[in-house]
């Protein structure tokens, strides 16, 4: 596993180098979606950090707390003092997961942190599962269990793989 924030750096370096916008929403639904992708694939946790249902959709706290001073404009700078996922003091955690995490930068780069939370929010959703036990309740901040995550991402590979 490794931290969040070494991911986020992974995909905040892919900004860099290919000159996509990157707002801290962005940054989170991404780091969730690679998680989630890689809950799916591998059945491990990508990121070592939990997941809460906040009333704007998924969200991984210290992340968000590290990068929210950005507010809504882009992220400009690395989160200092975690590295980067594959540099030598975060290795990735599995040999696929640098590839899986290519693919989702590939398939959701171009997206804004707006649709990607619309993704996030769909009904049925690990979010939208875990919003509606607590009742919708903002205070709750409940954690999304990455069993519901895994689940969820599991369906979509095996649809994925009924349309193919």
């Amino acid at each position: 596993m490794a931290s969040s924030e070494a991911v986020a750096n992974y995909f905040i370096q892919k900004s860099f180098n290919e000159g996509v916008s990157l707002t801290p929403m962005k940054l989170i639904k991404l780091v969730y979606i690679a998680h989630g992708w890689h809950r799916g694939y591998f059945h491990k946790n990508l990121i070592d950090d939990g997941v809460q249902a906040w009333r704007y959709g998924p969200v991984i706290p210290e992340l968000y707390r590290n990068i929210r001073r950005y507010g809504r404009n882009n992220v400009t700078g690395f989160i200092d003092g975690y590295g980067i996922i594959g540099d030598q003091a975060n290795p990735a955690p599995d040999e696929n997961s640098l590839a899986l995490l290519e693919h989702v930068w590939k398939t959701y780069s171009r997206y804004d942190g707006l649709q990607l939370s619309a993704m996030t929010h769909q009904r049925n959703t690990p979010w939208d599962i875990t919003w509606r036990d607590c009742d919708g309740n903002s205070y709750a901040q409940p954690i999304i269990s990455n069993e519901l995550i895994e689940r969820h991402y599991r369906e979509k590979i095996q649809a994925s793989k009924q349309n193919a």
